[in-house]
């Protein structure tokens, strides 16, 4: 089958799913994007708000290693569609990136809206068609090419589009408000396939925490930290929430935290909170001790913040050790025991997904020909600093290829 001449459904109107049909569209498909939303790139946008962190600059190797079980999987599409190539797909688009000092890579406007419209250009510019309010709701059997089920806000009426190819693109299930809110897991296993539960990643953890503590210090950022667990520790910051803790270094040991988590009921991590100096050396900070100084003057002045002074007493019920050593140890390996995970809906990215199994080496459905899967649909997981789009990125690039490479099969 000619490309000019095949008719391609993407479903989903993020990252993911408008890369697709820019791909598309590029070599001659007649692209339709359907996007339940009044809008599409509206998860972009919020990933935006914080400064779009487009992707990484650690060699390849290194970043694929970032997916973990899941690497081998991505590699042949994150090495296809890299780093570098993202950035120059940025750059085309009149956003020239820069590499921020941890090696994170943003727009020189540092925000989503101004990549996103000249994306929307380009889109109307290749004449694909962008229709929202509009849901998928599954697949109707037809004779040729593949029927989707549509149904949209105001009709209220379902219609069945015969397409030559579809590639869904419905991310996961966190922050459902701008799309991704897991709708397509019911369709999809009631058609045979393996879905992997869809989990938290990249998320908070709650915490004990006493109404005081949380009075005090919800929102205050826990500034050059280590946590250690589960054999590896990371440096960074977090943050104090009404309930728990997040951000940084919790997020990049999150996935092992989680695990133990929904193992044990709870899980003891470890944290350095003043990683510069050894035990040794905030002794004899504290050995400088003041007549009739408190210990939190004291810890103070050996260079804690206020939160983390407070901390020291909320995993100690209020009772510090009564010696400069025991305290000393306290500082460099503070216990917290964190019970729970945030809600999906609050996580930033999604664990779990289509099973590998499920998809072939072109991320076609081996039980849908002519359904392709992008992005974090499939079941992979990576911290924040990038990794999430450039996986969404590449997977809908490697899909997008995989579709020109199944219709030019079927018509050689």
């Amino acid at each position: 089958m000619s490309t000019t001449s095949a008719r391609v459904m993407v479903v989903g109107g993020g990252p993911g799913g408008l890369m697709a049909a820019e791909q598309l569209a590029t070599e001659g498909c007649a692209v339709t994007v359907v996007e339940h939303m009044p809008s599409v790139g509206r998860k972009f946008l919020l990933a935006g708000r914080s400064g779009l962190n487009l992707t990484h600059t650690e060699p390849t190797p290194s970043l694929v290693a970032r997916y973990g079980v899941a690497a081998s999987r991505l590699a042949p599409a994150i090495e296809s569609f890299d780093a570098d190539a993202l950035r120059a797909w940025a750059a085309g688009l009149g956003e020239a990136t820069f590499v921020g000092t941890s090696g994170r890579v943003f727009p020189e406007s540092f925000r989503a809206t101004p990549l996103l419209r000249a994306w929307a250009a380009r889109l109307d510019g290749l004449e694909v068609t962008i229709r929202t309010r509009v849901r998928w709701v599954g697949f109707e059997a037809v004779p040729e090419g593949v029927g989707v089920r549509l149904l949209g806000a105001d009709a209220g009426a379902e219609e069945v589009v015969v397409a030559d190819a579809v590639v869904l693109a419905l991310g996961g299930a966190s922050w459902p408000k701008v799309g991704s809110d897991g709708g397509w897991v019911e369709i999809l296993s009631a058609a045979g396939v393996t879905v992997s539960d869809l989990r938290p990643a990249n998320c908070g953890f709650t915490a004990e925490w006493t109404p005081t503590f949380v009075d005090r210090f919800a929102g205050a950022p826990l500034k050059n930290v280590a946590l250690t667990f589960g054999g590896r520790t990371v440096r960074g910051e977090g943050v104090v929430t009404e309930s728990g803790v997040e951000s940084g270094v919790f997020y990049a040991l999150g996935a092992a935290i989680r695990d133990r988590v929904e193992a044990d009921g709870r899980a003891t991590v470890h944290l350095d909170l003043h990683p510069d100096v050894d035990v040794a050396g905030v002794a004899a900070r504290l050995a400088r001790r003041r007549a009739k100084e408190t210990w939190s003057t004291s810890l103070r002045r050996a260079g804690l913040a206020p939160v983390a002074v407070s901390l020291l007493r909320e995993v100690t019920g209020n009772r510090l050790p009564a010696d400069i050593g025991g305290l000393a140890a306290l500082v460099k390996d503070v216990p917290l025991t964190l019970v729970g995970t945030e809600s999906l809906a609050r996580s930033i990215s999604t664990a779990g997904g289509v099973a590998w199994d499920e998809v072939d080496e072109r991320f076609m459905l081996r039980r849908m020909p002519g359904v392709f899967v992008v992005g974090e649909m499939l079941d992979w997981e990576a911290p924040t600093g990038g990794y999430l789009l450039q996986a969404t990125f590449s997977t809908a690039v490697a899909a997008a290829r995989g579709v020109l490479d199944w219709l030019g099969e079927r018509n050689p």
